[in-house]
């Protein structure tokens, strides 16, 4: 299993961002994949799970700004971010399964995300 992360880079306050990962291993239609972020100093936190049926489920704080999607046909899963703010400042990951499962999850080398003005 490959999970290649890519969209990163330095954005201002208010702008938007789409995260992509690749995902090599694994048929979206059968797997569950997260996106997560570590902001500098600070644990691995949970965002988005995006289960196998295409069901979402998002963390509440992230209602309206953050959402995770897939093209099944380029076996890729997305994250839109919007109306970002300096404390999304981070590196994102995708990874395999849910919140639960995160601390032990294949993740790709994650993209880094900075808000600034």
């Amino acid at each position: 299993v490959q999970l290649v992360e890519s969209g990163g880079g330095l954005v201002k306050p208010g702008e938007s961002l789409r995260l992509s990962c690749v995902v090599s291993g694994l048929t979206l239609t059968q797997s569950t994949l997260s996106w997560a972020r570590q902001a500098p100093g600070k644990g691995l936190e949970w965002l988005t799970t995006l289960y196998s049926d295409g069901t979402p489920s998002l963390k509440d704080s992230l209602m309206g700004r953050f959402e995770m999607f897939r093209n099944i046909a380029e076996n890729t899963v997305y994250l839109r971010m919007n109306n970002l703010q300096p404390e999304d400042t981070a590196v994102y990951y995708c990874a395999t399964g849910t919140a639960a499962t995160l601390h032990n999850s294949v993740r790709g080398q994650g993209t880094q995300v900075t808000v600034s003005s």
